[in-house]
């Protein structure tokens, strides 16, 4: 069972910056690619961004290309979401998600890593709010 909380969350004004950090416990973090997600009051979770367990392997959603970008520690078991130049249409709730890669290495033009359903485990999740 893995265990996942974030932090970062909060209110910014359009064109601002804010940092998210998921840290994971009780399991091999490296067994995992980690991923973002994001959810809008009313609409369905939408992918943000993973990363495979070497930081080899990176992709992002269309709409967060370019402003975000993903990370991760191994050390510390922790994945971060840098989100620079927000838009109000960035407001959302947050979530970190692990998905056990049975030895999945590629990230990149994987679609089913854009897929929530595929994710083992989730955090509770962190609100952003940006005010344009």
């Amino acid at each position: 069972q893995v265990h996942l909380v974030e932090s970062g969350g909060g209110s910014v004004q359009a064109g601002g910056s804010l940092r998210l950090s998921c840290t994971a416990s009780g399991g091999i973090f490296t067994s995992y690619v980690m991923g973002w997600f994001r959810q809008a009051p009313g609409q369905e979770r939408e992918f943000v961004a993973a990363i495979s367990w070497s930081s080899g392997s990176i992709e992002y959603g269309d709409s967060v290309k370019g402003r975000f970008t993903i990370s991760r520690e191994n050390a510390k078991n922790l994945v971060e979401l840098q989100m620079d130049n927000l838009k109000s249409e960035d407001t959302a709730i947050y979530y970190c998600a692990a998905y056990h890669h049975r030895g999945l290495t590629r990230v990149a033009g994987n679609p089913r890593l854009q897929n929530a359903d595929e994710y083992d485990y989730w955090g509770q999740g962190t609100q952003v709010t940006v005010s344009s």
